[in-house]
């Protein structure tokens, strides 16, 4: 749980009732954003989070938390959808 006040939106999206949704939906959602950061690319943006997954299940096949991190380190991104600036 983020403390109150840790950081502007802490109190907007900490209590998580903005919107639920699972992973997988979440992931879906990333495809309707063009990243700023790499706008060049032609495949969609759930694919450099499978991709980043199975690299690091590749490179360390015995830390699976660690796969699980390489899936979900851009859903933050989502956020977009919901007027936060990239």
């Amino acid at each position: 749980r983020v403390p109150t006040g840790a950081c502007p939106q802490s109190a907007q999206y900490g209590s998580c009732s903005l919107r639920r949704m699972s992973v997988m939906e979440a992931l879906e959602l990333l495809d309707q954003l063009v990243d700023e950061s790499d706008p060049d690319v032609d495949f969609p943006n759930s694919f450099h989070a499978f991709q980043t997954a199975e690299g690091i299940r590749r490179a360390h096949p015995d830390k699976d938390w660690f796969h699980l991190v390489g899936l979900l380190h851009d859903l933050g991104k989502v956020l977009v959808l919901f007027g936060e600036p990239q």
